[in-house]
């Protein structure tokens, strides 16, 4: 094992022992597509430093899909799981085939036990959504998420086609698709942050796609390979400007996960989010090979950082619940740097996104790369809760506002 906490290609960040009864998964992100219709310029996945993709099939086999199937009904059968949550991601999903997406979550529902809800979701970019397609889907309760840059062509323009047409017609197209004829199954839309883009403008441009939800993600980077035009404060002044509009809205026009879960933490109450808080890490990758993976997030970090070793063919997920990797990310905040263990806003920032916190020789155990900017997002955020909400009698609970 070198410096940096890596053996044989396994991110295994140094950290303290996995807690005596590991948290079961209860997110399960299946690959059942391997490759992507678009080429976007940006992307971590096809463009970043992991070229696992390249050795792996291009879609999931009936074989690995049926057992695939049948581990997460193992898990869920062992953990008496109620609820879990079945991801159907890419790459594109839909070049699959939007039967394929249907047979494999009925699938999964017929195996699992009885009194086990599976929520169903397929992220897609929005360019092969068609009406029976989407039909499929509804039918199948696969609700649809759509990744996009923002509402409007000039916020697409990185996202483009292998021969480096824009997406943005076909995307919007389908995004419109979902708002008027499927509503019920319109999950909402994930945007990564460009500071490059007015925040507001952004904001207003994906509100009239009528999402019900929305994810806003700080791009991926981390200090050995930092996010573009980071100086500790821009994506933080960018969330904060966006959050206002938000707040001040006088309604709920959309729910925005991150500003939601903030909001959560800063009162003391639970809020399930990667990019926040100490909740127990919980979701588990199959890769179209069977692969048993972390998240792809970690991609960004290094080549093999997201590898477990083991397969959905020879192994159950308990045994990913026992890789040193995925223990650390359970272990809260005692696998945390020192630093974060000190600082006011631990409770809500929680060491900020996991990859995010690499550094090269080092490995994980390092505040955020986006440290500065999640610190002023947080205390942003709760100044603007205490000029509406008196707090507490006994509110001196560390994380407040300075």
């Amino acid at each position: 094992m070198g410096g940096d906490g890596v053996s044989h290609g396994v991110a295994v960040p140094v950290g303290p022992p996995a807690p005596a009864v590991p948290f079961p998964f209860r997110q399960f992100i299946v690959k059942v597509h391997g490759r992507c219709n678009l080429a976007c310029r940006y992307c971590y996945l096809y463009a970043g430093p992991d070229h696992t993709w390249r050795d792996r099939p291009t879609a999931a086999s009936a074989a690995v899909l049926e057992r695939t199937a049948t581990r997460i009904a193992e898990h869920a059968r062992t953990h008496g799981l109620t609820d879990l949550s079945l991801v159907l991601h890419g790459g594109e999903p839909l070049l699959a085939g939007a039967d394929t997406l249907a047979r494999f979550t009925s699938l999964v529902r017929a195996r699992v036990p009885d009194g086990t809800t599976v929520h169903a979701t397929v992220q897609t970019n929005a360019t092969l959504l068609t009406a029976s397609r989407l039909a499929t889907l509804a039918d199948a309760g696969i609700r649809v998420g759509i990744s996009l840059d923002g509402g409007l062509p000039g916020h697409n323009a990185r996202r483009v086609d292998h021969a480096g047409r824009p997406s943005w017609p076909a995307a919007s197209r389908g995004a419109r698709l979902v708002a008027d004829r499927f509503p019920a199954s319109y999950a909402g839309i994930l945007t990564v942050v460009d500071p490059t883009l007015d925040p507001v403008e952004t904001y207003d441009s994906l509100l009239a796609l009528r999402p019900p939800a929305l994810d806003l993600l700080l791009p991926h980077g981390n200090w050995s390979a930092p996010p573009p035009l980071h100086d500790g404060q821009r994506y933080g002044g960018w969330l904060c400007a966006v959050f206002d509009r938000w707040w001040r809205a006088g309604r709920r026009e959309a729910r925005v996960r991150l500003f939601e879960a903030c909001i959560a933490l800063l009162l003391g109450r639970p809020a399930a989010t990667e990019q926040l808080g100490l909740a127990p890490f919980e979701t588990v990758v199959v890769e179209t090979d069977g692969s048993i993976e972390q998240v792809d997030s970690l991609k960004s970090a290094y080549h093999g950082a997201a590898e477990t070793g083991l397969d959905v063919f020879r192994h159950p997920f308990d045994e990913a619940l026992r890789h040193p990797a995925v223990a650390a990310r359970q272990a809260g905040a005692d696998a945390l740097a020192a630093t974060c263990r000190a600082c006011p806003v631990l409770h809500v920032c929680g060491g900020g996104q996991y990859a995010h916190r690499y550094r090269a020789g080092h490995g994980f155990v390092h505040p955020s790369v986006y440290c500065t900017d999640l610190q002023r997002f947080i205390r942003h955020v709760a100044r603007r809760l205490t000029e509406e909400v008196p707090p507490p009698a006994a509110s001196s609970a560390e994380g407040g506002p300075p």
